[in-house]
């Protein structure tokens, strides 16, 4: 049971931390709302059809839900009272959860997309029709209702917390089905991240061998920096918190929210919402500016 005579606080009691939470959640919010617009204008002009496409509009549908509770994650880090009741506080917790997971789907879904087109030797791959897409996206979301909403009603029901504090629901992770399943997720991910980046590796390494010297002017080469950039964000932003929480399965999670381990912990996950800068960066790397920039540091660098 959590400790109703603790003061009523955040979790991480070292103000230090607390206002650098509160800066980057402000920075996420303000940069993940400004690349769901940009983006918005850039999906006007792509290929419907596309299943690469589709894969990034379920991505801002995604990262538009999460950034709709990054706003009480900020009145809570600043007021260090949660006024909003305990049940809302368990689905702004498991959001963020989601949204690292679901994110991470989905650049698993893209880079598979581009290395299909990479080896079958194709230029695009798309469906059918407008239709196909929709109904392809509807029962995608589909199943992640049915696998993931059970879950929804289960995330803090196994301890008892005190309703004017949030995200601390570290007794969840006494369940031995509990840690069994984050085990298997951590491993899940870490090894799909690893299998991604070497076959990015074979890929680059067989592309510039194709290209020789026309790589930088060569379209090819633009897109698999692209596929670079979702495997750094996934490297970056993801894996250093599936990391720790290896560490923080073995015993290490205290029901003291001033435990340096809860700290470290929660400082990880926030890194996780980074990622929603993904869709700024993803149309800033489509700019012709950026590409005339990479092209003149890359032939910069290989005059050296």
């Amino acid at each position: 049971m959590a400790n109703q005579s603790a003061p009523s606080q955040l979790g991480l009691c070292d103000p230090f931390w607390t206002q650098h939470l509160v800066g980057l959640y402000a920075a996420v919010l303000i940069g993940g709302v400004a690349g769901v617009f940009c983006i918005l204008f850039v999906l006007v002009k792509m290929n419907s059809r596309s299943v690469t496409t589709a894969a990034v509009i379920n991505l801002v549908v995604v990262h538009s839900a999460f950034l709709l509770t990054v706003p009480f994650r900020l009145v809570y880090l600043v007021t260090k009272t949660w006024p909003f009741g305990l049940p809302f506080c368990k689905m702004v917790s498991a959001m963020l959860h989601v949204h690292m997971y679901l994110t991470f789907l989905f650049y698993v879904g893209i880079l598979v997309v581009r290395y299909l087109i990479f080896f079958k030797r194709r230029d695009k791959l798309e469906f059918y029709r407008k239709l196909h897409a929709v109904a392809a996206s509807a029962a995608m979301w589909l199943l992640v209702t049915i696998t993931i909403v059970p879950s929804l009603t289960q995330y803090g029901s196994r301890g008892s917390y005190n309703a004017t504090r949030c995200f601390e629901f570290q007794e969840e992770l006494k369940d031995s089905y509990v840690k069994v399943v984050n085990y298997v997720v951590v491993v899940a991910v870490v090894a799909v991240a690893l299998t991604l980046l070497a076959l990015q590796a074979f890929v680059i390494v067989s592309t510039g061998r194709r290209l020789h010297r026309a790589w930088l002017s060569h379209q090819e080469f633009w897109a698999q920096l692209k596929n670079l950039f979702f495997i750094g964000v996934i490297f970056v932003c993801f894996l250093p918190y599936q990391l720790f929480r290896l560490y923080y399965l073995q015993g290490h999670a205290p029901n003291d929210p001033c435990h340096p381990a809860v700290l470290y912990n929660e400082v990880f996950l926030s890194v996780t919402a980074i990622s929603c800068f993904d869709l700024l960066l993803f149309v800033l790397g489509g700019s012709r500016w950026f590409k005339q920039k990479v092209t003149e540091l890359l032939s910069c660098l290989s005059c050296r």
